[in-house]
């Protein structure tokens, strides 16, 4: 893979902050062409440097009042079984995010419920029934927040 220069670091941080930016609006404010750009993005996709784009949508808006996160700890632990438990979760509603972690737990679970009850439900039916599944803990999120500054790591 080419390396990145400044124009695609430029590319990377606009569209990092708002991936909705259009070609031409993205184009203008790096000063290039806007063929230039949508062939740089098109690069950077085939190259695995972006992978895809998300709207953030407020779930309270759509019924999910509350959002919590569960940290789970598995026993027996081996590949086949946390690729299950991702697989199997990712298809559910009340995921917005699973993080595969190293340390005390093995997963984070960012999930969003319309209520209390739906919460404990989700957590008793979806997690906690799992025979692997040994520790869940679970936790309210308050605010979500997400930095719209990219991460640069300058090479040595």
């Amino acid at each position: 893979m080419k390396k990145l220069d400044e124009i695609d670091l430029r590319i990377l941080t606009l569209l990092y902050k708002d991936a909705d930016i259009t070609n031409k609006e993205l184009a203008s404010q790096i000063g290039i062409a806007p063929s230039t750009c949508l062939e740089r993005v098109k690069r950077m996709k085939i190259n695995g440097v972006i992978n895809n784009a998300f709207i953030d949508i407020n779930f309270k808006s759509i019924g999910g009042n509350i959002e919590a996160i569960a940290a789970i700890k598995l026993q027996p632990y081996s590949e086949l079984i946390v690729n299950k438990l991702r697989d199997d979760l990712l298809k559910l509603p009340e995921i917005v995010s699973l993080y595969h972690m190293g340390g005390s737990y093995d997963y984070f679970i960012h999930m969003s419920v319309k209520d209390s009850e739906h919460l404990r439900q989700f957590v008793f039916n979806a997690i906690t029934s799992r025979e692997e599944v040994t520790t869940v803990e679970t936790s309210l999120i308050f605010e979500h927040s997400r930095s719209g500054v990219l991460p640069i790591f300058d090479e040595e």
